[in-house]
């Protein structure tokens, strides 16, 4: 029991290490958005979510590399926006605005 629990926490690990890591902030009039504000990231038909901590960061793992859309589900809207994912970490930091009443994510 041991040692498949040791296999699968490799196995794991490889996998999040072949991923790549989409993190950065969300903030908005200045100050970063509250914790649990849910992030999406749709690429080749598969999406991957996540949400933001209390400092309004987030991390999401992006198994398919190339052009993506990073939704954020935030005051019952879905603001979005296209980013690329790479094998390597890649940092988006946004700041929400509203434009016409609609929310938009600017890239800070």
């Amino acid at each position: 029991m041991r040692s498949l629990s040791c296999v699968l926490l490799v196995l794991f690990a490889a996998t999040a290490a072949l991923a790549g890591e989409i993190y950065g902030t969300i903030s908005d009039a200045g100050k970063p958005v509250a914790a649990g504000v849910k992030i999406e990231v749709a690429v080749a038909g598969n999406t991957y979510t996540g949400e933001t901590d209390k400092f309004g960061t987030y991390h999401v793992y992006a198994k398919e590399k190339g052009k993506c859309t990073l939704t954020v589900l935030y005051r019952d809207q879905r603001p979005s926006a296209s980013i690329f994912s790479y094998e390597r970490a890649t940092r988006y930091d946004w700041v929400v605005e509203t434009v016409d009443g609609k929310l938009t994510l600017k890239r800070k």
